[in-house]
C-alpha cells in the first residue's frame, strides 16, 4: 500500500506562504500520489490477480496454490491474464492514491491544531481516516476492477468496465457498486492506521537515531532528510506486512461480497460478519480466512519498493519536499 509514503511528506501549510503556491502543492501533491500508486501497483499486477482468483475460490484454480496459479494463469490465458483487470485498477489507483496522501495530510493537521492529539496517536488517527476516504471515493472501481480480474479466458461474463459497469446496474442497482463496502471500511481503518504509525514510527526512530546511517539529504531540499531507498523498502515491508495481517480476514470477505453473483454461493455472503462465519466454516481459517496471506506478503517487499521509490522521485521532481 503507498498511504506509507505520505508519512514523509511535509505539511502543505509549510510549502508556501502564497495561496497560489499552496493550490499548485496540492495539485503536485495529487499527482506525486497517483503516479506512485499507478507504478506501484502495475508491478504487483499478476499477484494481485492471483489474490482474487484465490480468494474467490474460482472453480478453474481452486485446487492450486500461489506459485501454480500463477504458472497455471499464463498457460490457460496467456501471459496478459495476469494483468487481467489492471486497467480499471488503474483508473481507480490514481486517485486513490492522491486522495490518501493529500487526506493524511489534513487529517493529521486537522487532530493536531483542532482536537490537539499529537504524537504517534495523531498519525494512527489520521492514516485511518485517510484511509477509508480514500476508500469511499474510489470503491465502485475496485469492485468492477474485481469482476473483471475473477473472469477466466474461456468462461468471460464481461467485456470491459463499461458492461461491468451496465451489468451491475441492471442486475443489482446502485447498491451493487457498494456490496463489501463496509468489512472494506472497517479492515481500511487498523490496516491504514497500522500502516503509517509503523513506518512513522520506525522512520523517526531511524533518522532521528542514525540519520547519517539511514538518512540522505532530499535534491531539492538539502534542509530535509529522508530515507535511503533500501530502508524505506525495509521499513515499508515491515509495515505493510504488520497491517496486512491483520486486517487480511475482512479482505476476504470484502473481497467475497464484491463478486457477489458471480460466486455460485453468493447468498451466504450477505453481510461481513455473515461471510467471514460462512467461510470459516466452509474453508477454515488457513484455506479461508487467510487463504492467499502469503501472497500478499511476496506483494509487500516489491509494491513497497516502486511506492516509495518513485513518490521520492516524484516529490524531489516537483519540489514537494
Amino acid at each position: 500500500m503507498t498511504s506509507e509514503a505520505a508519512a514523509s511528506s511535509t505539511s502543505p501549510a509549510t510549502a508556501s506562504s502564497s495561496p497560489t503556491n499552496r493550490d499548485y502543492y496540492w495539485i503536485r501533491s495529487f499527482v506525486a500520489g497517483g503516479v506512485a500508486g499507478c507504478c506501484a501497483k502495475t508491478t504487483i499486477a499478476p499477484l494481485d490477480r492471483v489474490k482474487i482468483l484465490l480468494q474467490g475460490q474460482s472453480p478453474h484454480y481452486r485446487h492450486l496454490g500461489v506459485f501454480s496459479t500463477i504458472a497455471a494463469v499464463p498457460k490457460k490465458e496467456g501471459i496478459l491474464g495476469l494483468y487481467k483487470g489492471n486497467g480499471a485498477m488503474m483508473v481507480r489507483i490514481f486517485p486513490y492514491g492522491a486522495i490518501q496522501f493529500m487526506a493524511f495530510d489534513k487529517y493529521k493537521t486537522l487532530l493536531n491544531k483542532k482536537v490537539g492529539i499529537s504524537g504517534h496517536i495523531h498519525r494512527l488517527m489520521a492514516g485511518s481516516m485517510a484511509g477509508m476516504t480514500a476508500v469511499i471515493c474510489t470503491y465502485p472501481l475496485d469492485v468492477i476492477r474485481a469482476r473483471l480480474a475473477f473472469q477466466v479466458t474461456g468462461d468471460h461474463r464481461y467485456s470491459g468496465i463499461a458492461d461491468v459497469f451496465r451489468s451491475i446496474i441492471h442486475k443489482e442497482g446502485m447498491r451493487g457498486f457498494y456490496r463489501g463496502l463496509s468489512p472494506t471500511l472497517i479492515g481500511m481503518a487498523p490496516y491504514a492506521g497500522l500502516s503509517f504509525f509503523t513506518f512513522g514510527t520506525l522512520k523517526s526512530l531511524g533518522l532521528k537515531h542514525f540519520p547519517e546511517q539511514l538518512g540522505r539529504p532530499s535534491s531539492d531540499n538539502p534542509d530535509v532528510l529522508v530515507l535511503k531507498t533500501h530502508i524505506n523498502l525495509l521499513c515499508g515491508g515491515v509495515a505493510g506486512a504488520f497491517a496486512q495481517t491483520a486486517s487480511y480476514p475482512l479482505d476476504v470477505a470484502r473481497r467475497r461480497m464484491q463478486l457477489g453473483t458471480v460466486l455460485p454461493d453468493s447468498d451466504k455472503c450477505g453481510s461481513p460478519i455473515k461471510t467471514l462465519k460462512f467461510v470459516y466454516q466452509q474453508y477454515g481459517i488457513r484455506r479461508g480466512l487467510y487463504r492467499g496471506l502469503s501472497l500478499n506478503y511476496i506483494r509487500c517487499v516489491p509494491s513497497q519498493a516502486m511506492a516509495f521509490t518513485t513518490y521520492e522521485f516524484m516529490k524531489q521532481v516537483l519540489h514537494l519536499n
